[in-house]
């Protein structure tokens, strides 16, 4: 009988795990057209929608079909570019997400952000990724679109004592597919949550999204 309960709740754990993808907004072409070649950012709008469902596929794969994913994505940075390409690429991401069956959840700031990684259940959350712009400071939500080369919204390593260390696992798997986030945040997330943030020494190359590649780094660090 206790094996059989032990069984049952091992089941239950699994059945209520969240698989959560943290999505960040691309800069527009307006700021990026203005840089040397060698510094621009983002020619392609989908670069980190692009790896967000290569890293679903894995997701399926690895935790079955039915896997429920969780996918965080800053909204006013896909609102902006689809203004500027004249595309609906808000309304193509939502159609992506019920493709491929995830719950979709937008945030338009980095409390936003906060709000609905803190909505997550107890223990929840199994898997956590990121695409997105980064340094080893923060996660950039948003970088180049409001402003050159500047980050208007973002989720700082000092500001993570906001998120609930509860709602992750005690053996989740998160990683962080941003530039340079082993060389601080990582250890901010580790204290913060008591889970280890795999994280780039260095930049990530996303030049590879396209042909159905994750992003590339020089070091990944746990």
């Amino acid at each position: 009988m206790r094996l059989a309960v032990l069984a049952f709740l091992a089941l239950l754990s699994i059945a209520s795990a969240d698989h959560v993808i943290l999505t960040g907004g691309p800069a527009l072409r307006k700021w990026e057209n203005l840089r040397v070649p060698q510094d621009q950012h983002d020619r392609w709008w989908a670069n980190f929608i692009r790896a967000s469902t290569l890293r679903m596929v894995e997701i399926r794969k690895a935790y079955g079909e039915s896997a429920p994913i969780v996918w965080i994505v800053y909204r006013p940075g896909y609102q902006t570019r689809g203004r500027e390409d004249g595309k609906p690429y808000t309304s193509w991401i939502t159609d992506l997400a019920r493709k491929r069956n995830c719950s979709l959840v937008w945030v338009d700031s980095s409390g936003g952000l906060i709000s609905a990684m803190n909505q997550r259940p107890r223990g929840s959350v199994s898997t956590f990724d990121y695409f997105g712009h980064s340094n080893k400071h923060c996660f950039m939500l948003d970088y180049g679109n409001d402003i050159m080369a500047v980050s208007t919204a973002w989720l700082h390593e000092r500001d993570l004592h906001k998120i609930r260390s509860s709602i992750f696992s005690k053996d989740s798997y998160c990683k962080s597919w941003g530039c340079h986030t082993a060389e601080s945040m990582s250890g901010h997330w580790k204290g913060a949550f008591g889970v280890k943030l795999e994280g780039a020494r260095g930049p990530t190359d996303y030049s590879m999204v396209g042909r159905g590649q994750l992003p590339s780094g020089k070091g990944w660090v746990r």
